[in-house]
């Protein structure tokens, strides 16, 4: 394969296999509002809740002291950049660079999730930027939240409880993000006759729960920072972190697009070697406007 030099940003546009990559694998930027940012700081609308009332034949209207406010959202640089021999760019068969690609864009789709969701500190968005946001976890209450050593059909059913009778709870918007390791909790909780409850979907791991699309993923899991191992590799097996499951509005799961996810190859870097470097970036903002419209299962250890 030729060397490639490219003197300016590169955007992925939607429907490449990096950006499918990322929607694929990150469960906020699949289930979440996507809301323009025009630039690092913005001011997100958020209305209270109205009534309405009842009034006689030529009666006045009354006004309704619901108000419009807003919440604060910064978008944050998410980066990495690898130098690539140019011989295994002149050399290689494979495509080096898509290859590399979409490995950052999987190591991105868990260290976005992993900071929207599971941080446990309060956010540090400016210089080393450890925690980016004021994750889920950390934005809600405890009332909003279960703590269980084990899984059961009724800390699932009460999860959804928290929200679903609330002001906030919408059937349309409605999704649950889960950590991988609920795939076995679900295809462990049985009926009455030792029958598996949750059936559908590969290998009897359910695609829905109570009738809500459930998306899984690394980063649903409690993490003092933010990175693209969350406790351990891949926030997998023995990792310090307790597995989450949230149920929410996704309108109130607001991601914040400044730039895409781009890159750049570059040899203009001072270096004495023949290795360009492969850079790639997106800036991207979240917030969360109503902590009220989650509800969190933590799975805590013994």
């Amino acid at each position: 394969m030729a060397s490639v030099n490219a003197d300016a940003w590169i955007p992925e546009e939607y429907g490449s296999e990096v950006i499918n990559r990322v929607l694929q694998q990150s469960a906020v930027e699949y289930a979440g509002r996507h809301y323009p940012m025009g630039s690092t700081l913005v001011e997100v609308p958020r209305i209270g809740t109205a009534t309405t009332v009842v009034v006689p034949k030529k009666g006045a209207y009354v006004d309704d002291a619901n108000t419009l406010d807003t919440v604060e959202m910064r978008a944050v640089k998410f980066t990495n950049a690898m130098p690539i021999a140019e011989e295994d760019l002149e050399d290689s068969n494979a495509d080096i660079i898509q290859a590399q690609q979409l490995s950052v864009a999987t190591s991105y789709a868990t260290h976005f999730d992993v900071a929207c969701l599971g941080t446990t500190a309060t956010a540090n968005p400016t210089g080393a930027a450890t925690v980016p946001f004021t994750s889920v976890y950390k934005a809600t209450g405890t009332g909003q939240k279960i703590g269980v050593t084990a899984a059961t059909y009724s800390a699932l059913s009460d999860t959804f409880a928290i929200v679903e009778g609330g002001q906030y709870w919408n059937d349309a918007d409605a999704f649950v993000i889960a950590h991988p390791k609920f795939k076995s909790v679900f295809r462990g909780i049985l009926d009455n006759s030792g029958r598996p409850i949750f059936v559908e979907g590969l290998a009897g791991t359910p695609s829905t729960l109570f009738g809500v699309e459930v998306r899984f993923s690394y980063g649903a899991i409690t993490s003092a920072t933010a990175s693209a191992t969350p406790g351990g590799a891949g926030g997998a097996a023995g990792a310090a972190g307790n597995p989450l499951l949230v149920v929410g509005n996704r309108q109130h799961l607001v991601v914040g697009d400044r730039t895409p996810m781009e890159w750049r190859l570059t040899e203009d870097i001072g270096r004495r070697t023949d290795e360009p470097l492969l850079q790639m970036r997106a800036r991207k903002g979240f917030v969360v406007t109503r902590p009220e419209a989650f509800g969190i299962l933590e799975v805590t250890k013994s």
